[in-house]
């Protein structure tokens, strides 16, 4: 994507961007809408997100294709992906596009790749923590996709920091196994992608 969307209106939106532990507790968070108004409300959310796309990965070794989940209700589309002890996650709205939201989490996960020199993991990321804030930043502002070329997004972060002496670019890009996951807060029931055995979830 690499561009800024003229048209507000008809851009595609994010409403969070969330960088948890392996815990499901919070390292990074970005919010860009008000349906989660408190602390509390943003705390249970993650730890909802955390804990259902974790029972719902399989983890199948060498999986290039994750299912996706569609629960009625209240929807929300989560694009998620993990490294070592971190877990990333980029959501929208229930008619977002899946290739909108892979694409910036997959900017994300680069950005911070070659903020973190290829070492993704919660100690590098704590240790960082003003970078990859920065980072978020660069990538959405007030819910518009501003930017998911990595090399770009940290560039414009190295600018903004004071130690910028190391260049960021040129270090090679992880891919990162993304699933998208439309996850509803409610009553209702799971269903398997076609061509995948059906498997139902209670919420």
């Amino acid at each position: 994507m690499g561009s800024i969307y003229n048209n507000y209106d008809l851009s595609p939106s994010v409403k969070n961007i969330l960088l948890l532990d392996s815990e499901g507790q919070r390292v990074a968070v970005r919010y860009y809408t008000d349906e989660w108004p408190t602390l509390t409300h943003k705390l249970a959310f993650e730890k909802s997100v955390f804990h259902r796309t974790l029972k719902s990965n399989p983890r199948t070794e060498g999986c290039t294709k994750m299912p996706a989940f569609f629960l009625m209700l209240k929807l929300i589309m989560i694009c998620s992906g993990d490294s070592d002890d971190l877990h990333f996650y980029v959501t929208g709205g229930e008619d977002e596009n899946e290739l909108i939201l892979s694409t910036v989490l997959q900017g994300f996960f680069d950005a911070v790749s070659l903020i973190l020199r290829n070492t993704v993991d919660k100690r590098e990321a704590l240790e960082n923590l003003d970078l990859i804030l920065l980072c978020l930043d660069e990538i959405v502002d007030g819910g518009i996709i501003l930017e998911t070329d990595p090399n770009v997004i940290a560039g414009k972060v190295a600018s903004h920091s004071m130690d910028a002496d190391a260049p960021l670019a040129e270090q090679g890009h992880s891919d990162i196994a993304g699933v998208i996951w439309i996850i509803g807060f409610g009553r209702g029931k799971a269903i398997m992608e076609e061509n995948e055995p059906k498997h139902e979830i209670n919420v």
